[in-house]
């Protein structure tokens, strides 16, 4: 009865929690979903393999939909003994997008219990960190994995809290179910910002065993932590190999090529580009909207008022007031060097300002490992702007150099700064605490925040850099006049002021209530309740502006969000196997040809390498020779009244073909461009590694010759050639030897890279069955290793709970 009475409290906090997901994101209990760009594209790429399951009962490894084939690793596939993924799925039992926030306020929930703070000022944090703006808006966008993945950070962070703190078994445990479930959500560079957080953990306590004479403890925990590590790894091995195998072969893995398509030097490495990695790098003076939302004027999409400047600056330019409303969206509020900017990364100036109270208050681990955190991806998170950082750690740190937008980096501060607020608030209701030392503190932190607040104010003209300009005025100024660039700037600074006197009013209501409490005039429940609902205030406020019920569509629209037009319905009566070329729009940065045809193109964030490369050298110039190899049977172009058409191109090569001449690539860069204005009907590229075995001398033509696909599933084809002399044969497929096989006439035979992505095959005379299958060792072997690192886990659970009981019942008899 007792255990109940004390878990009431957490079980009252679990229903708000509920309740402060679903009343978010409400429309979810109308049956609508949110509309998510991202995920309106991944849908486009995987319907093949999701209509391919639900057809044959069947898993498919490999889709022709995207990029002329790819794995599906990274596009929801569906493992066996995929234990893990199942408990993920049951902690996400609310609608999408409520799940992942209610996934935020849990997860942070247990790390302030962990923390021994009390539950009201754990639920007080939990608001903090799940309404953070930051949080909210990748759920608007459709990062889902992303937000997946910062909801269990916490959770991580308390299992190795815990095992520091010597609850080996119940720190093992935690550790080794929440990593699992870190990288079940499958974001590898959120999982890495993670790692880089609890290195700056593991310092801190490592220097304070060593201080302590404490150093068997801390390796112990170390090796315990390790072996959790391992279990959860092994729990999701088979997503994990998978992963890795496929980006070596991406855009996020080395490249052969040593030059560029201008024909200037490659740059060095195996990791993306310096400027691909810094393209999204915060301002040392954007940081100021983590406390000042639109201290750089919001989101790049964000409008500017209706009753500003610049609609009656528009309105002089001759615009009607319904036009120079229309104009307004479209005008750049945002005036930072990001090249899009959602929303500011807002974490609340109530967060903010307890944050900077606990600075003195708080001391010891937490207060240097939290400060670490902070100025380390705070400095990241910087980018081009803190380049000796940023190049030290693209150079020396392993790995840092295969993930892109460093701004991204700043999830680690959405996390530590609520902490840190709430625990210094956890200290100042706290009697040990003198009150002199609270109210000092107090005054410091009112001094510090509402300073920087009024310091915007009343001396904003005289702040270097604080002039409201974007990097694309000039362009505005160019075409549309000085007078609208000066007035869009005047929109501007009035939005900056007016959240700056925002923020200052949040901060000095909250230092007010904290004041009256000193005073004895308010009780610490009432003080919690007050800064409880004025950081909802503040954040939901804010985060109103960019994810509200209006991103709600009927669940319709999401499940199928693209529509068959003309140009769809004319390819789609064509039932053969060929690929579809879509130029309406980026070809390589849209899904909607995937949602209907194999395209050529696709969507994805770790694109085939050799495929961009092939876009990169000759389909962004509008090679027609590449499409022809490549089976591009179909052109979607504009037609003159401005609707797609479907142009049919009558020079493919077709699924095979036979080929008469070898050239041999000495190197990448060879094979690559030979292929330049190349007869791929007749002529055929091989880099030398392939040279041996293939028919140089014997390749006789044979007019009669023949081979036609006749069977395809994703992950399967057959071929039937006929042939009166040996023959080379080219096979409009992506080369993909790391789960391809194939079989001549049922007998395992090799085939070969041709043309730079394709596939090739010597075949000899007479009449034979070629079959190529997709089977992927990697499957196999990461299931396994998956399976038994589940069964060592439920051992390790089982003794570990025996003997802890088994404890617990020798303590009680000698009690006795």
């Amino acid at each position: 009865m007792q255990r109940i009475k004390d878990f009431l409290p957490h079980l009252i906090v679990l229903v708000l929690f509920l309740i402060a997901s679903l009343a978010y994101f409400n429309p979810v209990l109308q049956g609508k979903k949110i509309f998510q760009s991202d995920i309106v594209q991944y849908t486009g790429m995987a319907k093949q393999q999701n209509d391919y399951r639900k057809a044959s009962g069947e898993e498919t490894y490999w889709t022709n939909s995207a990029f002329g084939g790819m794995p599906t690793y990274q596009l929801g596939a569906k493992y066996p003994h995929n234990y893990i993924k199942k408990l993920d799925l049951t902690l996400r039992f609310l609608p999408r997008p409520a799940d992942y926030l209610f996934l935020y306020f849990i997860s942070i929930y247990i790390l302030f219990l962990v923390l021994k703070v009390d539950f009201r000022l754990a639920f007080l944090g939990a608001l903090a960190f799940g309404f953070s703006t930051y949080l909210i808006i990748i759920l608007g966008v459709g990062h889902n994995a992303k937000a997946h993945a910062i909801a269990y950070m916490p959770l991580v962070l308390s299992g190795v809290i815990l095992t520091f703190r010597g609850k080996y078994l119940w720190g093992f445990i935690l550790t080794t179910i929440a990593l699992a479930l870190e990288f079940v959500a499958n974001h590898f560079q959120m999982t890495y910002y993670l790692l880089l957080l609890v290195l700056c953990i593991g310092v801190a306590y490592l220097v304070d065993a060593y201080r302590k004479k404490m150093l068997p403890h801390f390796f112990k925990s170390v090796a315990i932590m390790l072996l959790g590590v391992l279990i959860a790894v092994g729990l999701n091995a088979t997503n994990i190999m998978a992963t890795k195998e496929y980006a070596d072969t991406s855009t996020r893995g080395k490249s052969e090529l040593t030059i560029l398509p201008d024909g200037s030097p490659k740059q060095d490495g195996d990791g993306l580009s310096y400027e691909y990695i810094t393209e999204y790098s915060y301002g040392p003076l954007e940081t100021f909207n983590l406390f000042i939302p639109r201290f750089m004027g919001g989101g790049t999409s964000e409008p500017l008022p209706q009753d500003g400047e610049t609609l009656d600056a528009l309105i002089r330019l001759g615009a009607s007031p319904q036009e120079a409303n229309e104009i307004l969206g479209q005008l750049p509020v945002y005036w930072g060097d990001q090249p899009i900017v959602a929303a500011p990364a807002y974490i609340g100036a109530i967060t903010i300002f307890l944050a900077v109270l606990a600075l003195f208050l708080v001391k010891g681990r937490i207060k240097w490992w939290i400060t670490a955190a902070f100025l380390l991806s705070l400095f990241l998170s910087w980018g081009r702007n803190f380049s000796f950082l940023t190049e030290l750690f693209i150079d020396y740190i392993p790995l840092y150099d295969k993930f892109r937008a460093v701004s991204s980096i700043q999830v680690i501060i959405e996390l530590v700064v609520p902490i840190l607020a709430v625990v210094g608030l956890h200290q100042y209701f706290n009697d040990f605490v003198k009150e002199e030392a609270r109210k000092k503190a107090l005054l410091w932190a009112v001094g510090i925040t509402g300073g920087i607040a009024l310091v915007f104010l009343l001396f904003k003209s005289a702040i270097p850099g604080l002039d409201f300009a974007s990097p694309y005025d000039q362009e505005l100024r160019d075409q549309l006049g000085t007078p609208l660039v000066e007035a869009i700037r005047d929109d501007r600074a009035s939005l900056f002021v007016t959240d700056t006197m925002r923020t200052l009013i949040f901060v000095l209501l909250a230092a007010v209530a904290l004041w009256m409490f000193l005073k004895e005039k308010l009780k610490q429940n009432t003080v919690i309740a007050i800064l409880a609902v004025l950081v909802i205030i503040d954040l939901v406020g804010v985060n109103w502006r960019y994810v509200n019920n209006d991103d709600f569509v009927n669940a319709r629209i999401m499940n199928q969000p693209f529509q068959k037009n003309p140009a769809d319905i004319q390819i789609l009566e064509d039932e053969g196997h060929f690929r579809v070329y879509d130029i309406t729009t980026n070809p390589f940065s849209s899904g909607r040809a995937s949602y209907f045809h194999n395209a050529l193109g696709g969507y994805h964030a770790a694109k085939p390498g050799r495929m961009q490369d092939l876009d990169d050298y000759f389909l962004a110039d509008g090679d027609i020779g590449i499409l022809n190899m490549m089976n591009v049977r179909y052109i979607i172009g504009q037609s003159p009244n401005g609707g797609p058409v479907a142009q049919r191109n009558p020079f493919t090569n077709g699924n095979a073909w036979f080929v008469e001449n070898v050239l041999i690539a000495e190197n990448a860069n060879e094979e690559l461009l030979l292929l330049d204005s190349l007869d791929t009907k007749k002529t055929v590229v091989i880099h030398n590694e392939f040279k041996e075995g293939l028919p140089l001398d014997n390749i006789v033509r044979d007019s009669t010759a023949t081979i036609d696909l006749t069977e395809v599933r994703p992950d399967y084809m057959v071929y039937e050639s006929s042939s009166k002399s040996p023959q080379l044969a080219v096979f409009s497929e992506v080369y993909y030897p790391k789960g391809w096989n194939a079989y001549l006439n049922g007998e395992a035979v090799e085939y070969i890279r041709a043309n730079y992505v394709l596939r090739a095959m010597a075949l000899p005379a007479g009449n034979h069955k070629i079959e190529f299958r997709f089977e992927p060792k990697v499957i196999q072997t990461g299931s396994t290793i998956s399976l038994s690192s589940f069964i060592l886990l439920i051992l390790i659970l089982a003794g570990g709970l025996w003997y802890y009981r088994k404890q617990e019942k020798n303590d009680s008899e000698e009690t006795v």
